[in-house]
């Protein structure tokens, strides 16, 4: 049902609107003597058409109309202002706050009639239209899900390739990308960017697929010529996955190459210094590193928590980004929460 306000300070006025408005069917007709009142049931009510004299005690006609469209949800609401006056002045200031039509007192019926069910149509359009854009925004929404959904699931298998060959758990993956959510969270990075962090993560080291078997799972020391075959993984992650269209495999490749740089420019592949070092892999190389020390691996036992805080203590501007260290160990009773959550013993 649609619902006309009508803002009159004679009640002779709105008896005779409210029998001429009774013609139109699905109508609820609000009728206020104090312009006051009729504003202060806009605060928490929505009409579809206002009917407003001008001259009126209170809040006149402009006045009514100037602090009604201040409200941003009321723009597509149709106002009809009545006035006995035919100052070209006040007609102009009336359209520039907002009014939609006329009517001159004393108003015929029959235009009055026709004049408010023109604007009922016009507002019914609107709702429509604003109804259609509210659905595709959803069908928008739900595609763009769907979409991210299959990423996701695309990611996940890229990653369960390189653990059937590498001894470093799934749940070391796992930790990644929340690790490094937790991180862009104090950072005070955008929500989208924590996401696509969360995601992008356990992507840093896909380029191990590309690295023999005897070097990967060798258990003892790498040699000089063994270890640059090792650091290639970097560039190959990288080249596996530079080319996507998708802002999240995009990254992903970034976080590749970038995670196993260092703040002091010792790092590898590309031996890049400080900001140089994209914020991605700046964040990944401090979650992997501290995920790693705590984790079993075939060339070392884990290491205690306190030796692994104070590991990332001595990288403090050598091989992290100082920053970033900071906020981490400012978060860590939610980075030992992960940990607890995702340990290696339990199911991801």
């Amino acid at each position: 049902m649609n619902r006309v306000l009508v803002v009159d300070d004679s009640k002779v006025n709105l008896e005779v609107y409210g029998r001429v408005l009774r013609q139109i069917e699905d109508v609820e007709i609000l009728p206020f003597l104090s312009s006051t009142a009729a504003f202060a049931w806009t605060a928490d009510n929505t009409p579809d058409v206002i009917v407003v004299d001008y001259r009126m005690p209170e809040l006149d006609g402009l006045e009514f109309v100037e602090a009604f469209r201040r409200k941003q949800s009321t723009v597509d609401i149709p106002i009809i202002m009545i006035t006995a006056s035919k100052d070209k002045e006040v007609r102009l200031q009336a359209l520039k706050l907002g009014v939609d039509d006329f009517l001159e007192k004393p108003a015929d019926p029959v235009e009055f009639l026709v004049r408010v069910r023109n604007l009922l149509k016009l507002r019914d359009r609107s709702k429509r239209l604003s109804d259609r854009a509210a659905w595709l925004q959803q069908e928008v929404k739900r595609a763009t899900a769907e979409i991210a959904r299959r990423e996701q699931e695309t990611i996940l298998r890229l990653t369960r390739a390189t653990e059937h060959r590498d001894k470093e758990t799934k749940n070391h993956i796992i930790r990644m990308g929340h690790y490094a959510r937790l991180l862009a969270k104090a950072l005070g990075l955008p929500e989208e960017q924590q996401e696509l962090l969360f995601l992008a993560a356990p992507m840093h080291d896909i380029g191990k697929v590309a690295v023999p078997d005897r070097i990967l799972l060798k258990e003892g020391k790498l040699t000089p010529d063994e270890w640059e075959i090792m650091k290639s993984h970097a560039r190959a992650g990288y080249d596996i996955l530079k080319d996507s269209d998708s802002p999240l495999i995009q990254l992903g490749a970034e976080i590749a190459l970038s995670h196993h740089e260092k703040w002091d420019g010792s790092g590898y592949p590309a031996g890049l210094m400080g900001e140089a070092i994209p914020l991605s892999g700046r964040i990944c190389a401090i979650s992997d590193v501290f995920d790693a020390l705590l984790s079993v691996r075939p060339y070392k036992p884990a290491w205690r928590l306190p030796d692994v805080i104070e590991q990332l203590r001595r990288g403090r501007g050598a091989h992290f980004d100082p920053v970033l260290v900071d906020a981490f160990l400012d978060i860590m009773i939610e980075i030992q929460e992960v940990r607890r959550q995702f340990r290696d013993e339990a199911a991801a």
